[in-house]
C-alpha cells in the first residue's frame, strides 16, 4: 500500500468516525438487546425447514473456506471488522462504485434474522449495533454454526446441510476439499454462483476460494489445484444417507 492510500485510509477513518460514532451512540441504546438472537435463528431454521447446526457439526475445513472468504479477521474482531469495512470503503471511494461490501458474518447473521435481510441505510448502522451485541451473546463457534444453517446457498435453498445434500448428494461432514471451497463461494452471491445454474461463475468463484484459502495458509498450492479439477456438480441417482 502506498502512503497516499495510507494517508486516504487514514482521513477516512477519521472522517467515519466523527460521522458514524454519535449513531452508533443513539442506536445502542435503542436497538434490541441482542439476547434473542439464537431464539430468532431458531424460529429462522424452523421456517425455512433446514437443520439447525451445532457447534461440533461444522467441518473444520468448510469453516476455515468461509474464514478466508467472508470474513479473515473473524476470529480476531468484536462483531465489526474495521480494517475491512474501511478498506472496503476506499476501495469504493477510489473507484466511484458500490463493489466492496466489508459486512462480518455476525453483520450477515443479524441481517438476516433482525433486518430481514436487508442492511441499506440506517439498517447498515443497527446491523453494525446490534453484531456487536450479539458477539457479546453467542460464541465464535455458535455464530458460525447459526451463519452455515441459515444463510441462502442458492435459489431456493438454506443452510449449508441442505446446500451439500443439493449440489454434491453427500452429508455437509463428507465433503471434499473442492466441494467445501464451492459452497463457501456460493454464500456471498447465491443466485451467481448457484452451480446448478451457472456452473462456469461457480466454478470460478470456487477457484477464488482456493486461492484465499492458499493465501491464508490453510491449504498448499497442490492441494488448491487438485481440489480445483474436481467436478462441479455431482450426480445423484439415488439420496444418500443423510440427506
Amino acid at each position: 500500500m502506498t502512503w497516499a492510500a495510507i494517508r486516504r485510509l487514514v482521513l477516512l477513518a477519521g472522517g467515519l468516525t466523527a460521522v458514524v460514532a454519535p449513531i452508533i451512540a443513539t442506536l445502542w441504546v435503542s436497538t434490541p438487546s441482542g439476547d434473542d438472537v439464537q431464539r430468532r435463528v431458531e424460529e429462522a431454521t424452523a421456517g425455512y425447514g433446514v437443520v439447525l447446526l451445532k457447534e461440533d457439526q461444522l467441518p473444520p475445513t468448510l469453516v476455515k473456506a468461509i474464514v478466508a472468504t467472508e470474513d479473515e479477521r473473524f476470529y480476531q474482531h468484536h462483531g465489526i471488522d474495521t480494517l475491512g469495512a474501511l478498506r472496503a470503503g476506499l476501495y469504493d471511494i477510489t473507484n466511484l462504485c458500490l463493489c466492496q461490501g466489508g459486512s462480518t458474518i455476525t453483520e450477515q447473521l443479524v441481517k438476516d434474522v433482525y433486518l430481514h435481510g436487508s442492511d441499506r441505510g440506517l439498517n447498515k448502522f443497527i446491523d453494525m449495533v446490534l453484531a456487536l451485541k450479539v458477539e457479546g451473546v453467542l460464541t465464535k463457534q455458535q455464530i458460525m454454526a447459526d451463519w452455515m444453517s441459515e444463510i441462502s446457498t442458492g435459489y431456493g435453498k438454506r443452510g449449508m446441510p441442505a446446500a451439500a445434500c443439493a449440489y454434491f448428494n453427500a452429508p455437509l461432514g463428507d465433503l471434499t476439499l473442492g466441494q467445501y471451497a464451492l459452497l463457501a463461494g456460493v454464500a456471498q452471491a447465491p443466485s451467481a454462483y448457484d452451480p446448478t445454474v451457472n456452473p462456469d461463475l461457480a466454478q470460478q468463484r470456487r477457484a477464488q476460494v482456493l486461492r484465499a484459502m492458499e493465501s491464508e495458509g490453510y491449504i498448499t498450492t497442490e492441494q488448491a489445484r487438485a481440489a480445483d479439477l474436481e467436478p462441479v456438480l455431482v450426480a445423484a441417482t439415488t439420496p444418500a444417507r443423510g440427506c
